[in-house]
């Protein structure tokens, strides 16, 4: 062979070696599926695999169980279409998408109809081990409001950095409910946002309480933190009218009280909690930082930090704006002596009660009919409604910034325009800039301070 030859063929081949040394260990694969193969294919999910379903009706549940992707390369099972999806039928005695022992999985742009049957939309199943890692995105659920019982999303198992986030809940008995009720299924590191959850039966959204933490591998330690931003709960129909099923909008419950997890915190801002007929928007305990979210109830309450299965430990609460029929923001520390823990300032509060339990000083506070002379349309119909302040020459009080930069996104208002100086949840900028008027939809993403003063 001439000696060109050999040098070109031994260049290639070095190069080729080269080139696989650098490709991914594991190459993304697409499946196709439909109505009649994809159980067949879901079992031969590997990392990186994207599992497509086509248009139709699926009514043979979607089983996530032992499916392990990466951090690198997750396992992906998705709609192909975000006009014509998958839908997914309930079935009798069968949790529509059940999760069992499976981690790095995103699910995404799903129909789950519950058809009214005693079954969940999405359920991480009691029997399993572990879940985590695991992404729920762009889901649609209707169909699940047989009884309170009935969950649109539920994990009773122990779970970790899962991501919940633009999905669509109308009607279900309970829309999320994360943990069990004996505290040993913990929620851990969680992010949900995005979301839309209307007209349940009983909570748009509850956090169980948590027992000591078990030890499992993966599973986060130290310091964690759930996050809560930018959702939409309601109750202002359905289900909400019957008082015997009477729950807040939203319950958050206390961390492990001793051990691993008891300093976890919980980050809950740029919300819009609407309307209860029965209870209060919001009820917490633990360990809770509620900044930059707007509540508007008007037939009861709107905030009650409050002992549950715990007790209220360290709360800060800030930059909210508030309008109630009747009290506020309440604070029932329970019996411990934990005064210099708890902080509310800086919030914009008219209802019967503006604050119970704590000095209404640092805080803007008025009568519940009275807003509209702080306030530019308070009482307007959704989609009008503007809880910003009129423009005027207020008196903003003294704000620890040091505290402020433990959280996230303090300094940005509802709609995310920059100021750390402020009551409520609004900037005071008296450029009127445009905003997004609360209403029943998902929050769309919000505008830059940039955006925001240049209107």
């Amino acid at each position: 062979m001439e000696p060109g030859r050999v040098l070109f063929l031994l260049l290639a081949s070095m190069l080729a070696h080269i080139v696989s040394g650098c490709a991914p260990a594991s190459a993304v694969t697409m499946h196709m599926g439909t109505p009649s193969n994809y159980r067949g294919l879901l079992k031969g999910l590997k990392p990186g695999d994207h599992l497509q379903l086509a248009p139709g009706n699926y009514k043979e549940g979607l089983p996530v169980h032992h499916l392990h992707g990466t951090p690198d390369a997750p396992i992906t099972i998705s709609g192909s279409s975000e006009k014509n999806r998958p839908v997914f039928l309930a079935q009798p005695h069968h949790n529509t998408i059940s999760i069992l022992n499976s981690g790095y999985i995103v699910i995404r742009d799903l129909e789950i109809e519950g058809n009214n049957l005693p079954v969940n939309g999405v359920k991480c199943e009691g029997h399993a081990d572990w879940a985590h890692h695991i992404t729920l995105e762009g889901l649609r659920v209707r169909g699940h409001g047989n009884n309170q019982q009935t969950v649109a999303i539920s994990t009773k198992c122990p779970a970790w950095n899962w991501i919940i986030r633009n999905n669509i809940i109308e009607g279900a008995g309970t829309g999320l409910y994360l943990g069990d009720s004996d505290g040993r299924a913990p929620f851990v590191a969680g992010l949900i946002e995005h979301n839309l959850i209307v007209d349940t039966i009983g909570y748009n959204l509850q956090i169980k309480h948590q027992a000591p933490r078990p030890v499992l591998p993966g599973m986060p330690h130290g310091h964690n933190t759930t996050i809560i931003r930018h959702n939409v709960f309601s109750k202002i129909s359905g289900g909400a009218g019957a008082r015997e099923w009477a729950r807040p909008n939203v319950l958050v419950g206390h961390w492990p009280l001793t051990g691993p997890g008891s300093n976890d915190l919980y980050l809950i801002y740029g919300n819009f909690f609407y309307q209860n007929p029965h209870e209060s928007l919001f009820q917490g305990e633990g360990n809770i930082a509620l900044y930059n979210n707007v509540f508007v109830n008007h037939s009861g309450d709107a905030v009650r930090i409050q002992p549950h299965n715990g007790t209220p430990r360290a709360i800060s609460v800030f930059y909210n704006t508030v309008i109630a029929r009747d009290t506020g923001i309440s604070l029932s520390a329970g019996k411990e002596d934990l005064t210099d823990q708890r902080w509310i300032e800086g919030n914009a509060i008219f209802a019967r009660t503006p604050l119970a339990g704590y000095p209404s000083k640092r805080n803007l506070v008025g009568r519940y009919q009275a807003a509209g002379e702080s306030l530019i349309k308070p009482f307007a119909p959704l989609g009008q409604m503007n809880l910003a302040l009129l423009p005027g020459k207020w008196r903003f009080p003294p704000i620890d910034s040091g505290r402020l930069r433990l959280y996230l996104d303090s300094e940005k208002d509802f709609d995310g325009a920059v100021e750390d100086v402020r009551f409520g949840a609004y900037a005071n900028i008296q450029s009127k800039p445009e905003r997004w008027m609360p209403k029943l939809e998902i929050k769309p993403e919000f505008y830059s301070a940039k955006d925001l003063t240049q209107k």
